[in-house]
């Protein structure tokens, strides 16, 4: 398998089709193409009618979505495991994965994931909705499912939540106590900690997704 990303530090929707990978430890050969430059869509053309990211090549199928790549993957090469077993929870999984892929706008809108910066952003009302409704869904997860993923084990369910939880961080948006547990649960995941590794790397601004106003984070001193 061939799976085409971009920037790590910014390509949201990359993350989410790379995650199935990581999390399962799937073979798979990566080529990451920086945003919005004639090489990544020149390279692109050829493969995907959308020209975007991320893109799946597995001998003669080529899946250009995020949760179109995440739902083959699945079928293909997980024989189903990474959505829950019981129907009812299947059922319930697959309809807040839509709710992400489809909504949310607001949110992906006004907050860019920008894995590396702390910044500060004025949400609109409509983005504010949004956050509600997110920290609803992780909050009400995490009743059912204490300290754990959306669903228990890890599902398909948490790879399209897994950007929002580095959005929460980067513009430092408050939440309830059972959210925060669960964006800490992705933020330590050992996936999102390699994510993060290897976007620290990368040097490429897109101004694009530098919205609102950094942050400076003073360093506490320790006593002596």
């Amino acid at each position: 398998m061939h799976l085409y990303i971009g920037n790590q530090n910014y390509s949201s929707w990359s993350l989410r089709g790379w995650l199935i990978f990581a999390q399962y430890n799937l073979d798979v050969e990566i080529t990451k193409l920086k945003l919005f430059t004639d090489e990544f869509y020149q390279t692109l053309e050829n493969i995907t009618p959308s020209a975007k990211v991320p893109a799946l090549v597995d001998e003669r199928a080529t899946v250009w979505d995020s949760l179109a790549i995440l739902e083959y993957v699945n079928e293909t090469h997980l024989n189903g495991k990474a959505w829950p077993v019981d129907p009812i929870e299947r059922a319930k999984a697959r309809a807040l994965a839509c709710e992400m892929h489809s909504g949310f706008s607001s949110v992906r809108n006004e907050m860019p994931m920008n894995c590396r910066a702390i910044r500060r952003v004025h949400l609109s009302n409509s983005a504010q909705k949004d956050v509600a409704r997110i920290d609803e869904i992780w909050s009400q997860q995490m009743t059912l499912h204490p300290a754990s993923f959306l669903f228990g084990e890890w599902s398909i369910a948490d790879a399209m939540y897994a950007p929002i939880a580095l959005r929460f961080q980067t513009y430092q948006i408050p939440m309830s106590d059972k959210a925060r547990e669960y964006q800490l649960k992705i933020l330590n995941s050992p996936a999102i900690q390699r994510w993060l590794s290897e976007a620290s790397l990368e040097t490429d601004i897109v101004m694009e997704d530098e919205a609102g106003e950094e942050v400076l984070i003073i360093p506490q001193h320790q006593p002596q």
